[in-house]
């Protein structure tokens, strides 16, 4: 199907996203989702699930890189980590 879409007449959106994906990928997109409205998050993880990987990932040493690896602040980072230690606290008393 992708060789009948004449990309001169496409919406601004879906021919910027077929230039980003590929036209197939495109109308993927565009039979899924059509009539829906989108928002597109600013986080590519979630933060709970980004959370639970920096608890596992933490080495002592590279809040830099996980704040990075999963586009959140180092601040973010020491918190996650400051409130596991909190917890962990109250569970052994």
């Amino acid at each position: 199907m992708a060789e009948e879409i004449e990309i001169t007449a496409l919406h601004s959106f879906y021919r910027s996203l077929s230039e980003l994906v590929g036209t197939e990928a495109m109308l993927e997109v565009y039979r899924h989702y059509r009539g829906i409205q989108v928002s597109i998050p600013v986080h590519l993880y979630d933060r709970n699930l980004a959370a639970q990987r920096v608890l596992t990932e933490f080495t002592g040493t590279n809040q830099p890189a996980l704040a990075r690896k999963y586009g959140y602040s180092e601040k973010w980072v020491r918190v996650v980590l400051h409130r596991a230690a909190q917890q962990k606290g109250k569970e052994l008393k």
